[in-house]
């Protein structure tokens, strides 16, 4: 266990590592092409909707834009779809490694709702696909017809998801799940329905037929709510570093006013790309609703009041409490690391404990273990700059505990 867990923290970060680097990709040439789109000059003669001139990396580059094609197939292509395709990959991935394979840790709170972690496994997959399924049947539907109802109704169903999130997964897991149902709705876009219009309107071009505008027109529906959609699910896969954010009795309001702060920041930016004038007043809007949410947050923190009044022990956190040498672990770990992750924090500056870890109890030791193997036995993470001045002889007993038991 040992080895296999070292082994599976260096695949966690390289699988992170994969996330961050496509999602910058992906989010990068969603917001290029958005800005490109709304910032075409199309008052010019010929074919083309509109024109752009760019200069980057010492060069000038001339853009155009057909609304359907041009007319004849380029020689050379390049399809925007990778960057969407590997960022949900490598995103449920990670899902797999932390989420599912450390359930008992981050995804089930039995404080929340008493499940099995195989239940709530198979409710986050399911969630995940009734996100697809429903909002693609209310953009296909009459109800999608208007831009303007269609935003409604997704931004409707995003708080009831929001909601239902906290009533079974911990706070930490139900803001991950919310960005992880949004951002599969996002890649799902790109997958079943701008890819394949792209595809239609290419085979016509080649049949020598003229394609039909609509495709165009779906698809850049839909690449429009993904651009509205980006910011907040930044913000939630930032969430669970956190606890301001995820452990509030309120945390879905929290998450139903990022959404609202994910359409002021881009309506700004939209605006300006588009030289549709400079509203200003999405400035003070985003700020009250930021000032709201810090306000949300503590108000009070959940994390207080729910794992306080009960604390439920799994069968394997009870053999580690029962095990060889875990009194003297205990003593180390209240002794070195409770002054910070406790509900009160004793230390000066510390007004919550950091990312909700809470160490005072034999329980939320056990339930940590592994975290206190990985910071503060394998490497010296933890306690920072050693403040609390453990010593090496210490972190050999952290170690020695965790692989004689794990």
């Amino acid at each position: 266990m040992y080895d296999l867990t070292v082994a599976m923290e260096w695949l966690e970060f390289a699988v992170r590592w994969t996330h961050v680097i496509t999602a910058m990709a992906w989010i990068g040439s969603s917001f290029y092409f958005i800005a490109l789109d709304l910032g075409l000059n199309r008052n010019i003669a010929g074919p083309a909707d509109g024109e752009e001139w760019q200069v980057h990396g010492g060069g000038f580059y001339h853009i155009q834009k057909y609304l359907i094609a041009p007319e004849a197939m380029p020689e050379h292509l390049t399809w925007f779809k990778w960057e969407s395709y590997m960022t949900w990959l490598s995103g449920f991935f990670l899902l797999c490694l932390v989420y599912y394979l450390g359930a008992d840790l981050y995804l089930v709170d039995p404080n929340v709702a008493d499940i099995s972690t195989l239940s709530a496994v198979a409710i986050s997959m399911a969630s995940i696909a009734f996100g697809w399924i429903a909002y693609d049947f209310l953009c296909k539907s009459k109800l999608g017809e208007s831009p303007t109802v269609l935003m409604l109704l997704l931004y409707a169903l995003l708080v009831c998801m929001a909601y239902g999130y906290t009533q079974v997964f911990s706070g930490r897991a139900a803001l991950l799940h919310l960005g992880a149902f949004t951002a599969t709705i996002m890649s799902a876009n790109v997958f079943f329905i701008i890819m394949p219009n792209q595809r239609i309107v290419v085979a016509d071009l080649k049949e020598g037929r003229t394609p039909d505008a609509k495709y165009g027109k779906i698809a850049k529906l839909r690449s429009t709510h993904n651009n509205y959609l980006t910011l907040p699910v930044i913000f939630f896969m930032l969430s669970n570093h956190y606890p301001l954010a995820f452990a509030t009795q309120y945390n879905w309001i929290i998450a139903s006013l990022v959404f609202l702060m994910g359409v002021t920041i881009r309506h700004y930016v939209n605006s300006k790309h588009a030289r549709n004038g400079n509203p200003t007043w999405t400035w003070l809007a985003t700020l009250i609703l930021f000032l709201i949410v810090a306000w949300l947050s503590t108000a009070p923190l959940y994390m207080n009041e729910k794992i306080s009044s009960a604390e439920t022990i799994t069968p394997v956190q009870q053999s580690l409490i029962q095990s060889d040498g875990f009194e003297n672990v205990a003593t180390i770990v209240q002794g070195r690391c409770a002054m910070c992750h406790a509900d009160d924090p004793s230390w000066e500056g510390i007004a919550w404990p950091p990312k909700g870890v809470r160490l005072e109890t034999h329980q939320q030791i056990a339930q940590h273990a592994e975290a206190i193997f990985i910071q503060s036995g394998v490497t010296h993470a933890m306690p920072p700059a050693n403040v609390s001045q453990i010593t090496d002889e210490e972190r050999a007993q952290l170690v020695a505990w965790y692989r004689e038991n794990r």
